[in-house]
């Protein structure tokens, strides 16, 4: 009778323990995840109010710039796809080809020296500039999490309940190589109709 009492007692030390275990585990990986959903808000919140910013700036040069519709014609596919995103990977995929509409945009307002004085221009390419920086932030912030969560969903024995609940590895948000090379245009000295060059980006740094 002891004996079979002591067993019953050992069974339910184990189970406490290994119910202990797996909810310590679950309650990780949940406060893992949460840490990237907030995190690629904050990127995401960047995205759309560069998407924003850049449909201003096109409203305020469009009417002299008419000869340009293909340029306007990808920002607005650009921020089509923006808008209808609702993954992270969808986002990221709908923001490289605003990357790319945002760069040629800025190359033609270079070549309309009357339209790029106009103060509301000026205004709008310094708050765009000013987006790319925060977005850039919050791209790295966003990816240094993703980098943590991940490690951790991969790691044993983390992994053996990363699968049960279902915790899958995050997407990051990965500079690709020629958006690295790609030229920088700096706002910064933007005065009386003059803006400063392009120049390109210093190596391993993230093109605004």
């Amino acid at each position: 009778m002891r004996g079979a009492l002591i067993a019953v007692i050992v069974l339910v030390v184990l189970v406490l323990g290994l119910g202990g275990c797996v909810a310590g585990s679950y309650n990780q990986l949940v406060r893992s995840k949460a840490e990237v959903d907030n995190r690629w808000a904050q990127v995401d919140n960047q995205l759309k109010r560069r998407a924003d910013l850049i449909g201003n700036l096109v409203n305020s040069v469009k009417g002299g710039m008419i000869q340009e519709q293909e340029v306007f014609g990808r920002i607005a596919d650009a921020r089509a796809a923006m808008s209808g995103a609702k993954t992270p990977q969808q986002s990221i995929e709908a923001a490289r080809g605003m990357d790319s509409a945002i760069g040629r945009l800025l190359v033609v307002i270079e070549n309309y020296p009357t339209l790029k004085s106009l103060d509301v221009v000026q205004q709008l390419m310094s708050e765009v500039s000013g987006t790319e920086n925060r977005l850039a932030t919050e791209r790295m912030r966003y990816n240094d999490q993703v980098k943590e969560y991940n490690v951790l969903v991969r790691s044993f024995p983390m992994n053996i309940f990363a699968g049960m609940f279902r915790y899958e590895p995050a997407i990051q948000y990965p500079v690709a190589e020629a958006d690295k090379a790609t030229p920088k245009v700096d706002f910064s000295d933007v005065r009386g109709g003059e803006a400063a060059p392009a120049t390109p980006a210093p190596a391993g740094e993230t093109p605004k």
